[in-house]
């Protein structure tokens, strides 16, 4: 006999579709089988009513050749050959009609028995066990949305306990019913067999039976194949109560492991921790689905990963459809008005995003790790879960103090006061910096124990309060979201004006803002921060960037989050590996000259963090060759007055000699006399008016030649 075809039983509680597939195939099977079964028995059936008959046609034909004796016939009634022939006959088939008797007996025994408790018995077991396990699947599938819909505002501990038992309660019911259920449709297998062939062998066997009686010449040959048959049957009804018996064991066994399984959410959380180190899942989530504007629905579906991609399909669908690739996408626990438990995962371009909801706490971290994994490619990686629990380990070694700074610091102090002297030797000949200095690299980039801001705060009333006293001072208007008044400030923006959707990951105070490792050592210290305390939530802004200033605005509100002088950025770059996460570096409002008291901000953004980093570096430039620009101008003024100012002097200088020489012909014409001598005196006069006018025009060459020296 090939090889049976089985369901398997594990696989019962997860209720994967490709069970609901394989349990279809089986049921569809099952439906043939029955069809099948009906046409079989009502064909047998009929053999046996036509044995019947012919046992009774025999037995009433035998009757009546024994009663031709007691006929009268008008002509030749005493025919005595006739008659002891017909008796003859009347014996010979009296026998065969007690052959047909047994014959019938047999064929009821042996043929309609088998079929007809195959058709009464184990299909209609099948059916009332369908119908049993449709019923718990329904009951499941309301409790299980019961639950999904407690909202966490209105939770009261007596309605989630009552929701929480009647998940435990249908989950049990459903899980022992599918159990019973596979194991009715394996036994099938077995039984489907036998009740096609039990019937054909008592069937042949009655007829040899029936030969034998009237002939010992049936060939040898056919007892020998239905003793064959009859071997192989019981055969296979040994192995049928092996299997069963196996089952039953099975059973028993996954109801005794499964009973935690149960409830939806784990009451012991020590006893099963989040694991971290997946690279694949599967499982049922609710996903949401936007059904207008503002409202959306909540559909629960199966989903998997395969591969880099995120899958879903439906119990009904034979495989799975494409959700989004997770390749470089983010993944975030997110809070939503009428759910718990929800997640949001967003493509690497942003422009997909889907949010689902897990059945408890640790499923949805489990959930967000393995996508977490899955977009860093590990899964690509020979050995995935290893390279998954080294990273894991990484980012929590990270964050762990071990050893701490303080300690490292107590380690250094002997060697720091003991070589303090040859430290100033050693560092003037430019060798080599001893491991200890190595050590405290780290420190000289970020202060021990610095705290790390994860969420924006925006100091719009420290700033209100600040712009409302340069307004009063000023007279100008001050803006609630904290900007600028400024109109040319904004007119310079018009230079430059690039926005990027960001998601803002995290600050903390540097110490070496000039350093160019101090943006890696933060992005380090922030990213692994993160992982160790579960914090997946981002908050999505948009980056303005202007020769001005940075911006980060709400995308719903479009209110100015955070403003930042684009003269206080004093670095940005971006990370090595994952090109999405970019910082930058500003001068702080109590910052030290000497660089100590900056602050980095890490994002990540949806596009390339380089072109970020090179718009910022492209402002600045913008922003310097303005301030070029404008001294240049200023300069350029300034030259210009000087200019006006000397042409004033030299007009000035110029009414002057005027002045003087209109003058000396006035008095040169009132002393005039009227003789000769006053004609000499007045030759004498104009003598004088001519030296006078030369001496005003050696004056007005020096006064020239005075206001260029000063310009």
């Amino acid at each position: 006999m090939p090889g049976i075809e089985k369901l398997p039983i594990e696989e019962t509680l997860e209720d994967s579709p490709q069970t609901r597939s394989l349990l279809g195939v089986f049921e569809e099977d099952t439906a043939a089988m029955s069809n099948y079964c009906t046409m079989l028995y009502q064909a047998m059936h009929r053999i046996y009513d036509a044995q019947n008959e012919l046992s009774a046609a025999t037995h009433l034909t035998s009757r009546l050749l024994k009663e031709y004796d007691k006929q009268r016939f008008p002509l030749g009634g005493d025919d005595e050959v006739m008659s002891s022939t017909l008796q003859q006959f009347a014996k010979v088939i009296d026998e065969l009609s007690s052959c047909h008797a047994v014959l019938s007996t047999q064929l009821a025994d042996a043929m309609m028995f088998p079929i007809s408790q195959f058709k009464e018995r184990d299909l209609k077991e099948i059916l009332t066990l369908k119908e049993v396990f449709q019923i718990s699947s329904d009951d499941h599938d309301t409790a299980i949305n019961r639950y999904s819909r407690l909202s966490k505002r209105k939770d009261n501990d007596k309605m989630r306990a009552e929701a929480v038992e009647d998940v435990y309660t249908s989950r049990k019911k459903q899980h022992q019913t599918m159990m019973h259920y596979f194991c009715s449709l394996n036994t099938l297998q077995y039984k489907k067999k036998t009740a096609l062939l039990e019937p054909l062998l008592g069937y042949m066997q009655a007829q040899i039976s029936f030969f034998k009686m009237g002939s010992e010449n049936l060939s040898q040959q056919w007892e020998d194949f239905l003793a064959t048959i009859g071997t192989s049957v019981q055969n296979v009804r040994r192995e049928m109560e092996e299997e069963v018996g196996h089952m039953q064991q099975t059973i028993e066994q996954m109801e005794r492991s499964c009973d935690p399984l149960y409830a939806p959410c784990d009451p012991d959380p020590l006893h099963s921790p989040v694991c971290r180190t997946l690279t694949q899942k599967q499982g049922y989530l609710y996903v949401r689905n936007k059904t207008g504007l503002v409202s959306s629905s909540w559909e629960r579906q199966y989903f998997f990963t395969q591969g880099g991609n995120l899958m879903q399909q439906g119990r009904a669908e034979v495989a799975g459809g494409l959700v989004t690739d997770l390749d470089n996408a983010s993944v975030m626990a997110v809070d939503s008005d009428d759910r718990r438990f929800c997640f949001q995962v967003t493509s690497f371009d942003g422009k997909k995003v889907v949010t689902l909801q897990a059945e408890s706490r640790k499923d949805c971290e489990e959930w967000i790790a393995t996508i977490n994994n899955i977009s860093r490619r590990i899964y690509l990686s020979e050995n995935a879960e290893e390279v998954a629990a080294r990273v894991n380990q990484s980012a929590i070694e990270a964050v762990t103090p071990s050893p701490s700074f303080q300690q490292r610091h107590d380690s250094m102090r002997p060697a720091s006061k003991s070589r303090a002297g040859r430290t100033g030797s050693i560092s003037s000949v430019g060798s080599e910096p001893s491991p200890a200095l190595s050590a405290l690299s780290l420190d000289a980039l970020v202060a021990p124990e610095t705290p790390i801001q994860f969420d924006i705060i925006s100091p719009v009333s420290e700033e209100n309060a600040g712009h409302g006293k340069t307004a009063a001072q000023a007279g100008r208007r001050s803006n609630p979201f904290g900007e600028s008044g400024d109109k040319t400030l904004e007119s310079e923006d018009s230079i430059l004006h690039q926005l990027f959707i960001v998601r803002f990951l995290g600050c903390m105070e540097v110490k070496n803002a000039e350093s160019p490792d101090v943006i890696p050592e933060t992005m380090r210290q922030i990213l692994a921060a993160r992982a160790i305390h579960n914090i997946f939530r981002m908050t999505e802004s948009h980056l303005l960037v202007t020769c001005d200033c940075l911006k980060l605005i709400d995308p719903q509100t479009q209110v100015t989050r955070l403003r930042f002088p684009l003269s206080s950025v004093i670095q940005s770059s971006s990370h090595q590996d994952n090109k999405r996460l970019f910082g930058f570096v500003l001068h702080s409002a109590s910052g030290h000259p000497d660089g100590r008291g900056a602050v980095c901000y890490i994002l990540e953004s949806n596009d390339d963090g380089e072109k970020i980093c090179d718009s910022i570096g492209l402002a600045k430039q913008i922003a310097l060759h303005s301030v070029l620009d404008r001294k240049a101008s200023e300069k350029r003024k300034e030259q210009d007055k000087a200019k006006e100012k000397q042409k004033e002097e030299l007009s000035k200088q110029k009414q002057i000699e005027k002045d003087l020489e209109e003058q000396s012909r006035l008095i040169a014409a009132s002393s005039r006399p009227a003789n000769s001598a006053a004609a000499g005196a007045d030759g004498h006069f104009v003598v004088l008016s001519n030296s006078q006018s030369e001496d005003s025009d050696a004056g007005g060459d020096e006064g020239k030649k005075k206001g260029e020296s000063d310009a």
